[in-house]
């Protein structure tokens, strides 16, 4: 039987009163408690990790928002995706820096490009952000060379101010990328970090998120950091047989996929407070490209004692399960979809979620306002 668009509306609305009765049983939060994500600022409409991404995520109202954290060569935390600035940065259009274009093997992956370690703070602040994915991004690539690029401490300094200025906490979600890879050519992030967030005031009480892909980084940030009441810790996971760069690197066989089994998510407890799988994970695509039933990843993880806030929601055709996608073409902006997606996801009980685009986040929310706490 195929149901309507209203039925289906209303079904997906029976489910998400349900799911969020269920979470306020179970003492997780209810679904006016749902934490919103900005990945890496509002990089739907912005270049990413930019302070122009950043305003427009909190204007539309992130309660988070994600710096990824790389260094440089003189050890100061920059926020980039990944080390290799070739695809984010106007690098490639600076001669003084064409000698410095290297091959390196970075988390198993050989990699051809600039990387940050080899270029001083100095030297980064020369050069201008621009858009990842500009076939399907062309508004924000239209934005190309606007902007530079952010440090950790001055994306610190942006979300204090931020906050004053609207009378409400905006948290902060940092990754730290390439721990291990960073560690092993002598420029280890984890205590450089810890020392930012013990020298600012808004970092010791503003609501913080820690996450990464690796185990060991987050093991030892724990031990480091104790349970304070404003850090959270938060391990990313994807849905296939890869295993953590740390793992890696040990010669471990842990996988992704056996993370996320009750008895891997046991073990994530231990050390964290929340479990960040690709949306796909809750609820994976059927062959023919649609929705399939529910994992039963989030439950398990419930159990736990885990929250689950899956990375990440965009809005373009080409990124939505095909129950979602209109006829406009892959790069067309499909905010309807990406609201019924999101839904999706909140019927089968996340608690948080990362995406590209705030605003619709909160729209799938049914709410303007913020989880997070008031000033």
């Amino acid at each position: 039987m195929t149901m309507t668009r209203r039925e289906t509306m209303t079904a997906a609305g029976a489910a998400l009163l349900a799911s969020s009765s269920a979470a306020a049983t179970l003492g997780r939060p209810a679904r006016r408690d749902v934490q919103v994500f900005g990945h890496r600022g509002v990089s739907a409409l912005r270049p990413e990790h930019t302070i122009a991404s950043y305003a427009k995520a909190v204007q539309d109202g992130a309660d988070f928002i994600e710096p990824d954290l790389v260094i440089s060569k003189d050890g100061v935390l920059i926020i980039r995706h990944e080390n290799n600035i070739a695809e984010t940065t106007d690098i490639a259009r600076h001669p003084e820096f064409a000698d410095r274009k290297t091959e390196k093997m970075v988390d198993g992956e050989k990699q051809i490009g600039w990387f940050v370690e080899d270029f001083t703070l100095a030297e980064l602040k020369t050069l201008r952000a621009i858009e990842r994915l500009p076939k399907l991004r062309p508004q924000n690539a239209a934005l190309d060379g606007r902007f530079d690029l952010v440090t950790w401490q001055e994306m610190i300094d942006f979300a204090a101010a931020e906050s004053l200025a609207r009378g409400r906490k905006i948290g902060l979600v940092p990754e730290l990328k390439h721990s291990t890879y960073f560690a092993g050519i002598g420029m280890p992030l984890e205590d450089r970090f810890l020392a930012t967030l013990a020298a600012h005031d808004y970092t010791r009480r503003a609501p913080l998120v820690i996450q990464s892909f690796e185990i060991a980084n987050l093991r030892y940030l724990r031990s480091k950091l104790g349970r304070p009441t404003n850090t959270r810790l938060m391990q990313l996971t994807v849905g296939a047989d890869m295993r953590p760069a740390d793992v890696v690197k040990a010669g471990g066989a842990l996988t992704f996929r056996q993370m996320m089994a009750p008895a891997g998510l046991a073990e994530i407890a231990t050390y964290a407070d929340i479990l960040a799988p690709d949306t796909r994970t809750i609820i994976p695509l059927g062959r023919d490209g649609r929705l399939a039933a529910v994992a039963p990843v989030t439950s398990d993880a419930h159990t736990a004692g885990l929250v689950v806030m899956p990375w990440t929601f965009r809005p373009e055709n080409y990124f939505l399960a095909k129950n979602f996608q209109t006829d406009a073409g892959p790069a067309a902006r499909n905010p309807a979809g990406s609201v019924a997606e999101i839904r999706a996801c909140l019927a089968a009980g996340i608690d948080g979620f990362f995406t590209d685009d705030p605003a619709l986040g909160r729209q799938a929310l049914g709410t303007s306002g913020f989880a997070g706490e008031p000033l």
